[in-house]
């Protein structure tokens, strides 16, 4: 996790993230405190879970109004490889830090080998992460619907790297906007799925889904776009240094939620929950893309 040093309303993403909201009754100072006073708190509700968190402070030059979200540029998997992605928005390239790989280096990971997708920025062709990708590692699947932010070709050649098959399909918002990130609609759970169905307008395309959930044993709860638009989608599921699973979610997301869908992820997962407003409203990313899960092997486990 990255602790922000200029926490802010990003012009570039704005232009097709949906989920942020432009609102001029902070100023930029309070803005910043506020997600800064949110960022600690969700720290150290994670940390009192006994969840292992590894926080980097953001460098205060060049200004990344969206480092809080590290997930888009990074991910850490279990065979040791790291891998680097291409940005749709110029300004959150600069979010690419070695020194941020290196502080996970330092925590006693294993890194055995580097995947660089970067350089496709300069064609136009991205692919962000976590955002774009909602891995079912122990499948090893790659669910991503499109998106401007999200290239199918550069999907299939990360998945052909690192051994996964890619689920690729569409998705729209309530006013037909295609779907950012696959991670605002979608979250991945071990024996459990969270998705925003009525968002994948083809019929076909609905059923592969369904197929695919059934076929690796995964509970489905469906969300509405409504939901969606609350962050519901917008989840991880982590173990704490017990083993136990928590599914982590923001305030409001859970508060999205009905009855009877806390009580179903309730059976599968324990579930934790931190207000993030401040966050959510100028960033248009929850608790999910604040957390870049590390599953690197560790050098003495």
């Amino acid at each position: 996790m990255v602790r922000p040093a200029n926490f802010a309303f990003n012009e570039e993403t704005a232009t097709n993230n949906a989920f942020q909201r432009r609102d001029e009754s902070l100023s930029t100072a309070e803005i910043q405190s506020g997600a800064i006073a949110e960022f600690d708190e969700f720290v150290s509700k994670l940390r009192h879970a006994g969840v292992h968190v590894v926080v980097v402070e953001d460098s205060i030059t060049p200004a990344k109004p969206d480092a809080v979200f590290p997930n888009n540029w990074v991910t850490f998997h279990q065979e040791g490889f790291v891998v680097t992605y291409p940005m749709f928005a110029p300004i959150r390239r600069l979010e690419r830090r070695e020194d941020v790989i290196d502080a996970v280096a330092r925590e006693g990971f294993r890194i055995d080998a580097r995947f660089h997708f970067e350089e496709s920025e300069a064609r136009g062709c991205f692919l962000e992460g976590t955002g774009s990708i909602v891995f079912d590692h122990e499948h090893r699947l790659a669910y991503a619907c499109l998106s401007p932010r999200t290239d199918e070709a550069l999907l299939a050649d990360l998945c052909q790297k690192i051994g996964y098959k890619p689920v690729v399909f569409c998705a729209v918002d309530a006013k037909g906007q295609d779907i950012y990130h696959t991670n605002v609609m979608m979250a991945m759970g071990e024996s459990f799925v969270v998705i925003c169905l009525e968002s994948v307008f083809e019929t076909a395309q609905r059923q592969m889904l369904e197929e695919q959930f059934l076929a690796t044993g995964k509970e489905v709860v469906v969300i509405s776009w409504q939901q969606m638009a609350s962050f519901a989608g917008n989840m991880l599921q982590v173990r704490n240094q017990s083993g136990q699973p928590l599914l982590v979610m923001s305030n409001t997301a859970f508060q999205a939620l009905t009855p009877e869908q806390v009580d179903t992820l309730g059976l599968h997962t324990g579930l934790l929950h931190a207000p993030i407003d401040t966050i959510e409203k100028y960033g248009g990313g929850s608790v999910r893309c604040m957390m870049a899960e590390i599953f690197l092997p560790l050098f003495n486990p």
